[in-house]
């Protein structure tokens, strides 16, 4: 069984949904369905859509950290 990219379980949302079109800021489904109790009939996850998390901050560190 070929595993999937980002896990099983992925949250609807029409962020990332391949039925999913953007017109400036506004956002709204091309097969004119809605997000009901976190749930879409229509929903088809497109990995392309998603917008990758920012880079974790590092931690600072001072040079006496390093001192033995």
């Amino acid at each position: 069984m070929k595993k999937q990219l980002f896990g099983k379980h992925i949250v609807p949302s029409c962020t990332y949904c391949s039925h999913s079109k953007k017109e400036g800021e506004m956002q709204f489904c091309d097969a004119r369905k809605v997000l009901k109790n976190g749930k879409c009939r229509k929903f088809d996850y497109n990995p392309i859509m998603r917008t990758p998390r920012g880079a974790a901050k590092l931690p600072s560190y001072k040079n006496d950290d390093f001192v033995i």
